[in-house]
């Protein structure tokens, strides 16, 4: 069980609470404003990159360049696994309380420990968001203990397991283009990573009495190199562009491909992480599963030197992973303000 953990929001919402409690009133600045006009967010709709299609690099690179998040189809992954996946979430997530808590993670272990959780930052001043989770490490298998995954939805630690072989390819196969498309060789990214280090992150977030005062998960951007994420129907995923959060429309056998830091920092900055956040609506329950790519937290991430020269000089100070990841839990992710403490003063 998690110490002092906070209730969870599933359990708070079925109570049919009708105020906000005020840990999860956001500061008035950080609260989800009023949608873009349809005209703007027709000119800002995110871009979809066909992966079967002989443009593919092109428009990868154009996205990485322009947006840092993009939708991939013909990617190859089943759509039946897809739904599989979120369907065996949605089953948890359903599941009595007393069943879900034999699954809750244990604070002992530290930030981001596996399981069930509804409290993800170490910081206990910070805003809670408006989501409970499932989080597994699944890569390297030597990490992998499946027994830490419930047990009690037909099917769900094999779809759990197929899932993270087909995301570890997906994540290899983009990274192999945005490495091309820097004119790096195929693997440079992916060796620059080394050894991935996977989590599966299933998010549940619960209809809220208040949405315009909550998020779902407040702006931030990814830590590690790569983020792969499918959700369901309901929406509610935005990203920051242009100073706008512009909505991510469900897609149903599409997988948002969102940039991470590591990968700004491995770019020099040509290819930036993108900003993004969750905003919760007083109906429907929304899903959605984040793939997380990331190094070991040995690891020691600096900027490809293939991307520095006198016209483009270095953006940022190299940095050992797992010091980037206690800031990131500590600090709070608050938008960008942990890969920009990496600047370098030019």
């Amino acid at each position: 069980m998690e110490a002092a953990a906070p209730a969870r929001v599933q359990a708070l919402a079925d109570t049919g609470v009708s105020r906000l409690p005020s840990q999860y009133i956001q500061p008035p600045e950080h609260r989800a404003a009023p949608s873009p006009s349809p005209a703007a967010a027709a000119a800002l709709s995110i871009p979809v990159v066909d992966l079967s299609s002989s443009g593919a690099a092109g428009a990868v690179r154009a996205a990485c360049a322009d947006w840092g998040a993009f939708h991939v189809v013909g990617h190859g992954v089943p759509g039946e696994l897809l739904d599989a996946v979120r369907a065996a979430g949605l089953a948890f997530f359903r599941a009595p309380m007393g069943d879900k808590l034999r699954f809750a993670c244990d604070a002992a272990r530290g930030a981001a420990a596996e399981g069930y959780g509804s409290r993800m930052l170490a910081n206990d001043d910070s805003v809670l968001d408006w989501r409970d989770y499932f989080d597994h490490h699944t890569l390297p298998e030597s990490r992998r203990d499946p027994s830490r995954w419930p047990d009690f939805v037909p099917g769900y630690r094999d779809t759990i397991a197929k899932y993270s072989s087909s995301m570890k390819d997906l994540a290899q196969r983009l990274l192999r283009i945005i490495s091309e498309n820097l004119k790096l060789p195929p693997s440079y990214i992916e060796e620059a990573v080394g050894e991935v280090y996977q989590n599966i992150t299933i998010s549940y977030y619960s209809p809220c009495p208040e949405p315009d005062l909550a998020l779902g998960l407040q702006s931030h951007s990814d830590m590690g190199a790569i983020t792969l994420l499918i959700q369901d129907d309901v929406g509610g995923l935005e990203v920051l562009k242009d100073g706008m959060w512009i909505p991510v429309p469900p897609l149903r056998d599409g997988i948002l491909v969102i940039l991470s830091d590591q990968t700004e920092i491995i770019t020099n900055g040509r290819y930036k992480s993108s900003v993004h956040r969750a905003v919760v609506n007083a109906e429907r329950a929304r899903l959605s599963v984040a793939t997380f790519y990331d190094p070991s937290k040995s690891r020691k991430i600096f900027t490809a030197p293939q991307l520095v020269s006198k016209d483009e000089p270095q953006k940022y100070r190299e940095v050992i992973y797992g010091d980037y990841v206690s800031s990131w839990y500590s600090k709070g992710p608050e938008g960008k303000r942990n890969i920009d403490a990496l600047l370098i003063q030019q």
